[in-house]
């Protein structure tokens, strides 16, 4: 079965403030992440940098891994490969997450089915950017 984005859930993940974990953001302002890590924090979100590096980006501060963030995380947006995906998510579900973003190109079928499973909103193979143009939110 193939996952599909509900176009209620993508609005409301981009409408309500929250935390978002953003899994692969670092200081290369090349990186895709960089860009749209400014954006969803300019869209009114609370952005937290998780990279092995650990590095503070757009003043907020990183972390290694979802595990060491603190407090609640409402959405985990996933800059990782496909391939990593699924553990990013698995970890995701683990910290109590309230939902997952994979990004556009990012695609883990079983991934986005074990967190809907758990309770979580996924999104997948789309950009935060993207989809708020295509609804008129920019």
């Amino acid at each position: 079965m193939t996952h599909r984005n509900d176009p209620d859930v993508v609005r409301r993940l981009l409408t309500t403030p929250g935390r978002w974990a953003v899994v692969g953001l670092s200081t290369n302002t090349s990186r895709a992440a960089y860009g749209v890590a400014r954006f969803v924090q300019d869209a009114g979100h609370e952005i937290v940098p998780v990279h092995p590096s650990a590095p503070t980006v757009h003043g907020a501060a990183g972390y290694a891994s979802l595990a060491e963030v603190p407090g609640a995380v409402d959405v985990v947006d996933v800059f990782v490969n496909s391939d990593l995906a699924g553990a990013v998510v698995d970890e995701a579900v683990a910290i109590g997450a309230k939902a997952v973003w994979l990004q556009l190109g990012v695609v883990d079928e079983a991934a986005a089915k074990r967190a809907a499973d758990a309770g979580l909103d996924v999104v997948m193979d789309t950009c935060p950017v993207i989809e708020a143009r295509r609804l008129g939110l920019d």
